[in-house]
């Protein structure tokens, strides 16, 4: 049993995490993304050995990933995959009591490349979800948003917390992914003045592990791709840019606390604070881990231009701990897993 097998079974085992979603219904969007596989992963784990089974409603674009991503579960009476665009009026799917929100765009090459359809799964696609959880009475909403949405670190704090407001400069094709969060946020917050809907705001920091797609372009993503391939890591900039980081296990497990002991309408930063690390640090510890080397190379104009400005994002999650979550897989161990399991 793998690291992330490992942590999946520790996670289902914890029954005060569950007592919320036992027996309920819980529609993800964003369910072949790198987080919304992970929680389905861990919720069928879950539904393996519980006397009250969670339905899981799977939403994503693309039937053809479904099908490579959960064919283990495609044929189980607790798993239910509708096809459709959440940007769109949300199909009916029957009734719903948990609605968590994590489909967007979230990746550079992406921001670049589909700057409308980056600031539309983020205000549009989150208003659909919305109206879908009004319509049917549901109990609590989750958006996933990001570290993102602070900005710019203004040289006054060494890391955010969840009342932090740094510097964006909204006029930019950038700036799409952050203000689109914000706003997404502002709109759970409206939703619950005018409807009385629940909701809580997962801010994750950058999120790494074996469930991650291959057409991601963010540096880690392509730092591990190119580790798993025996390939020379490729770093586009000095590597002095030091962000937070966390486990996709991990952040998994800080979206299910905040729905399950969070208070309503909070934030709640997610992120290893020991894995706070420079990506020149980084790509070492993977080239390291690989047996490659970490080659420098300028980026072009169309990564260029969907890369963060921000040289250091590093997020405080003290609020998350005091609530009971702790990250439990390091940087280390994290990284050798997720290399041991895409190779």
């Amino acid at each position: 049993m793998n690291l992330y097998e490992r942590e999946l079974e520790y996670l289902k085992s914890q029954d005060t995490l569950w007592e919320k979603l036992s027996g309920r219904a819980v529609m993800i969007s964003g369910a072949t993304g790198m987080i919304g596989k992970c929680l389905i992963d861990l919720i069928m784990l879950r539904n393996e050995s519980s006397q009250a089974p969670i339905k899981v409603i799977a939403l994503s674009r693309s039937i053809e990933k479904a099908r490579e991503r959960f064919m283990a579960y495609i044929n189980r009476e607790d798993f239910q995959y509708c096809s459709c665009d959440v940007n769109k009026e949300i199909p009916e799917c029957g009734e719903v009591d948990y609605i968590i929100h994590a489909a967007s765009n979230t990746h550079p090459l992406q921001y670049a490349e589909d700057a409308i359809g980056t600031i539309a799964s983020n205000v549009i696609g989150t208003k659909n979800l919305l109206d879908y959880a009004v319509v049917h009475g549901v109990k609590h909403f989750c958006f996933l948003s990001s570290v993102e949405i602070y900005g710019e670190n203004k040289g006054d704090t060494e890391k955010f917390d969840e009342k932090y407001l740094g510097y964006i400069d909204c006029n930019t094709l950038r700036a799409g992914y952050p203000e689109s969060k914000r706003l997404g946020e502002a709109l759970c917050n409206a939703y619950h003045q005018t409807h009385g809907l629940a909701f809580s705001i997962p801010r994750l920091s950058r999120v790494y592990g074996p469930t991650m797609l291959s057409g991601d372009t963010k540096a880690i993503s392509q730092f591990i791709k190119k580790a798993a391939a025996g390939e020379n890591i490729i770093l586009k900039s000095e590597g002095q840019q030091k962000f937070s980081y966390t486990f996709v296990t991990d952040a998994a497990a800080g979206i299910l606390y905040t729905i399950r002991f969070g208070e309503p309408r909070e934030a709640y930063n997610i992120a290893d604070e020991e894995s706070d690390i420079t990506l020149k640090d980084l790509s070492s510890r993977l080239a390291e881990l690989a047996g490659v080397q970490v080659i420098f190379q300028l980026p072009d104009e169309k990564e260029r231009r969907g890369y963060s400005t921000a040289t250091k994002a590093m997020l405080d999650s003290g609020k998350l701990n005091a609530i009971g979550w702790k990250a439990r897989v390091h940087m280390t161990e994290g990284l050798a897993c997720t290399l041991e399991m895409l190779a």
